[in-house]
């Protein structure tokens, strides 16, 4: 990996979403979800669910307490696709309907270390 690669060797096309989604708690990743316009968030989720098979085939060689930075913000960017799932398949927009933004989730147990909020 050179350094200006922000993700492992392979995922060089996936690079162009790291910025926005590959943030370290479950609530920045919901804020990137609301934030971003429903062509962004397809763009993302078309992008990396066509490449999560190799993602966790990638992932699957390290321990999820010692990742290396590459390898923990593709991690993170698999996390973001959760949120975009969301988006694209149920609620067909970027936030639940009437609902206010911004919003934050609770997590009380597991998860770490990429799903706690900070604060």
């Amino acid at each position: 990996m050179t350094e200006s690669r922000k993700l492992p060797d392979g995922f060089a096309e996936l690079e162009q979403f790291v910025d926005v989604w590959a943030k370290p708690t479950v609530n920045e990743r919901l804020a990137a979800r609301g934030t971003s316009s429903m062509e962004e968030i397809t763009a993302f989720y078309d992008a990396t669910i066509a490449r999560g098979d190799d993602i966790l085939n990638y992932l699957d060689d390290f321990d999820l307490y010692d990742l290396p930075d590459d390898a923990a913000r593709l991690m993170q960017l698999l996390l973001a696709l959760v949120q975009a799932s969301v988006a694209v398949e149920i609620q067909r927009q970027p936030l639940p309907p009437r609902t206010s933004f911004p919003f934050h989730v609770s997590l009380v147990s597991g998860a770490e270390p990429f799903g706690t909020a900070k604060g």
